[in-house]
């Protein structure tokens, strides 16, 4: 059995500090928690738990940050979560299981991270993380924001089934990521295709989207990048385009997509919505089904969940129904239930059909 370090980078933290650690008490052999400044209750907390708990001059500096939390670790891995990560009760078993049987030739093991939900508590989007590390290959923080760990090809990995969930308080627009990068950014600071990416995330956040558009490019003339990253931001151009009303725009960056790779879901949905507003509802019907039934892969980047679930599916609900389908659309709507069952809009399209279709028996 290895011996893990939970090692956690807080600051005003009172309102889910305790959460978090209760969702994975037992597992730690130690933790370990670096305050950044907290004003509140959050190192009480904190003390409750472990006496390893140091003071850490916040510098606008994630990765240093987390590299200090990392310095203090003693233990044959380390995990890292956020104040407002939890563990559900399945996950936390299913670390339990990975501590006792991890072999200890791997370096580096991956959690898939649930990062944001929608009003009735489903998935929208997903990505995994390195989340265990071995201490010994001395693995380091880089990034001002948005900071990540440089696993090589080179290293023992391994992808477990774990999922981190990510249950944030009063989920709102925060400021603060695009602040930090636009003072590294007048200092001087030179930003890597990877900050280039999560810069211009932050930009759509922040509803900046002619902004973001220019990052994107810079992003896409970078060298280094694959073709399931680039992919990935011609999703995030073409949202940006249909933000700023350029519809045409929007619609070349999707057929841009596919000349690197099969039709992706989110692409499809585009294509289908593009055929839907044209009134051609033949055409949105064929790229509506081909989101539903392509092969779900296990991408590295946001897993957009909605656009091969429910989104796909209540859309060629909509399409029947156009086409005065009445069976063919009550059969998609309520597949579409199925993935996100307190749709209301839904519900009532199905309560509708139900009616039209009685009347006619």
């Amino acid at each position: 059995m290895v011996t893990i370090s939970l090692c956690m980078i807080v600051k005003n933290e009172e309102k889910v500090l305790e959460r978090c650690l209760q969702s994975i008490k037992g597992i730690p052999d130690e933790i370990i928690i670096v305050d950044t400044g907290s004003t509140d209750c959050t190192k009480e907390i904190a003390k409750k738990w472990t006496p390893h708990v140091y003071d850490f001059k916040w510098i606008d500096d994630f990765s240093a940050a987390r590299n200090e939390s990392f310095r203090h670790a003693t233990k044959d891995y380390i995990l890292w979560l956020d104040a407002d990560d939890v563990l559900l009760e399945q996950d936390k078993t299913a670390l339990q299981t990975l501590k006792h049987s991890l072999q200890p030739q791997i370096d580096a093991v991956s959690m898939k991270y649930h990062a944001h939900f929608d009003t009735q508590g489903n998935v929208i989007s997903s990505a995994f993380r390195f989340r265990l590390l071995k201490r010994e290959r001395q693995y380091r923080w880089i990034g001002v924001v948005h900071e990540h760990i440089p696993v090589t090809e080179q290293d023992q990995t391994y992808q477990s089934n774990i999922v981190v969930t990510h249950q944030k308080e009063n989920p709102q627009r925060s400021v603060r990521n695009l602040t930090i990068y636009e003072k590294y950014v007048a200092g001087g600071g030179t930003l890597t295709s990877h900050d280039l990416f999560h810069y211009g995330r932050e930009l759509i956040s922040n509803h900046r989207y002619e902004e973001a558009v220019d990052v994107f490019h810079k992003f896409l003339d970078s060298p280094d990048i694959s073709d399931e990253m680039r992919l990935f931001i011609f999703n995030e151009l073409a949202s940006c385009y249909y933000f700023l009303q350029n519809i045409e725009q929007e619609h070349q960056i999707t057929l841009q997509s596919l000349s690197y790779d099969m039709p992706q879901p989110v692409f499809c949905c585009r294509l289908g919505e593009h055929f839907l507003r044209q009134g051609k509802v033949e055409g949105a019907i064929f790229w509506y089904k081909q989101a539903t039934q392509l092969p779900v892969s296990y991408s590295w980047t946001v897993d957009k969940k909605p656009f091969y679930t429910w989104l796909p599916h209540k859309q060629l609900g909509v399409c029947y129904e156009m086409k005065k389908e009445n069976r063919q659309a009550l059969k998609y709507y309520q597949k579409s239930l199925t993935f996100l069952p307190d749709d209301t809009e839904v519900q009532q399209k199905i309560q509708h059909l139900k009616k039209q279709m009685k009347k006619k028996k």
